[in-house]
């Protein structure tokens, strides 16, 4: 299978701070890869450094084969991105910012698919931002992140904010979407959508890969939680880097 990501000895600053430590991944064209650690882990660091916020101080980062570590913009440009919400452009409809990302409204809606009636996007389309409640903004987040059009979407911790309904049907809708070939990558901070959803993982510790996770491995974790839970932990705690 042809390798999406592909990230060797990455370093990755915020600041002054070195966040990321010597990581090294690889993410399959067609999958849904998930992030996982406790709060301060760099997992947010990573991600956005993927899409081009962040630049990457050391190591090689190939998407789709082309290496794009000194290239922030590159990167930018190869990937759909969900800003976080409080950082949306409040004095701006919803269908405004839609169409700025898109080119247009009607090419940003094509590219949402079956995502604008999961998340209730039409229903948004005229709100001011600066009106909608937290989980109205998460959805547009989401909704942005896919108006582009682009073949690798990531997605920080997407389903928080979200009512359980919500959260259900675009958990659906975003395995369907990576069935048909997107490439999705996501922080997550519950065991059952990394287990149930994704195709491999990656926990993260103190900006290192303290335990990476194969499909059986999470085809095991969905049959007995409690233990993978418990491995997991095991390895944040005990901090064996791999």
């Amino acid at each position: 299978m042809t390798e999406a990501i592909a990230l060797d000895d990455v370093c990755v600053r915020r600041g002054t701070d070195m966040v990321v430590h010597s990581l090294s991944l690889a993410i399959d064209q067609g999958t849904w890869f998930g992030l996982m650690g406790a709060n301060g882990s760099g997992k947010t660091t990573l991600l956005r450094a993927l899409a081009g916020r962040l630049p990457i101080a050391r190591g090689t980062c190939r998407l789709l084969g082309a290496e794009l570590a000194g290239r922030r913009a590159a990167r930018a440009a190869q990937m759909g991105f969900a800003p976080p919400i409080e950082s949306l452009p409040e004095m701006m409809r919803v269908r405004e910012a839609l169409a700025l990302v898109g080119g247009d409204l009607d090419t940003a809606i094509g590219n949402i698919e079956g995502l604008g009636d999961a998340m209730a996007i039409p229903g948004l389309l005229d709100r001011w931002i600066g009106d909608c409640s937290s989980g109205m903004r998460q959805r547009v987040a989401i909704a942005l992140a896919f108006a582009g059009g682009r073949e690798i979407v990531i997605l920080d911790e997407p389903f928080n904010w979200l009512d359980p309904v919500a959260a259900f049907d675009i958990r659906h809708v975003l395995r369907a979407r990576v069935d048909k070939g997107l490439t999705l990558v996501t922080a997550l901070h519950d065991i059952p959508t990394l287990t149930t959803c994704c195709d491999a993982g990656l926990v993260m510790a103190e900006g290192h890969a303290a335990l990476t996770l194969t499909k059986d491995q999470l085809i095991k974790g969905a049959m007995d939680p409690l233990s993978f839970e418990s491995d997991m932990i095991q390895a944040l705690r005990t901090r064996t880097w791999t």
